[in-house]
């Protein structure tokens, strides 16, 4: 049985009070954190925070370019698949 948080993005990785998401301690006794972390970040507000971080990396060059274009077009199929 899952927990009531299972997923959920701003449980198993909020914000804290510096700005910087983190893992609560809870999480690291969960047998099931990494599959629930996995599915937070295939939500549309994970996904929004993905986001939100490629648009702060740096490019590096057209390897780079390609990498974030890649990496952004992965993540807009992701969401589109959410909205069917």
């Amino acid at each position: 049985m899952k927990k009531d948080c299972f997923g959920i993005l701003n449980k198993v990785f909020p914000m804290g009070e510096d700005g910087l998401r983190y893992v609560p301690n809870s999480c690291f006794e969960c047998l099931d954190r990494v599959e629930c972390l996995k599915q937070a970040l295939n939500t549309p507000d994970g996904i929004e925070m993905r986001e939100e971080l490629l648009s702060r990396t740096e490019q590096g060059g057209i390897i780079g370019w390609i990498r974030r274009w890649s990496q952004l077009k992965e993540l807009n199929r992701i969401k589109q698949n959410i909205k069917k």
